[in-house]
């Protein structure tokens, strides 16, 4: 089992930055693409961007220029900085992972976070 714990939510202005994080942890063999997907109320679940293993990267057309995804594979960890936020930002974060199990290497099962709030003011 895998957990994923976001971090770095809250209250901005819009223009302003923040840094988003998601720790992994549990019993896994590897982390392999890992992403940040967000949702706002009324709205469906939408990919923001991810990162390979290899640190091929992709981002939406809503966000490209102002979000930048890292990773950090000692830590297990993944991070959001987003910069020159704007009010359309403001949603729910959710740090995805996709993972091999140690007990079955076969698949990749894909874990979620519960997810930090995000929320831009103008």
């Amino acid at each position: 089992q895998v957990q994923l714990v976001e971090s770095g939510g809250g209250l901005v202005q819009a223009g302003g930055s923040l840094r988003l994080s998601c720790a992994a942890s549990g019993s896994f063999f590897r982390l392999n693409t890992m992403g940040w997907y967000r949702q706002a109320p009324g709205k469906q679940r939408e990919l923001v961007t991810f990162i390979t293993n290899s640190g091929n990267t992709n981002y939406a057309d809503s966000v490209k220029g102002r979000v930048t995804i890292s990773r950090d594979n000692a830590k297990n960890m993944v991070f959001l900085q987003m910069n020159r936020l704007k009010p359309e930002d403001t949603a729910v974060y959710y740090c995805n992972a996709r993972v091999l199990l140690r007990q079955d290497r076969s698949n990749e099962y894909a874990y979620w976070g519960s997810g930090t709030q995000v929320t831009v003011s103008s």
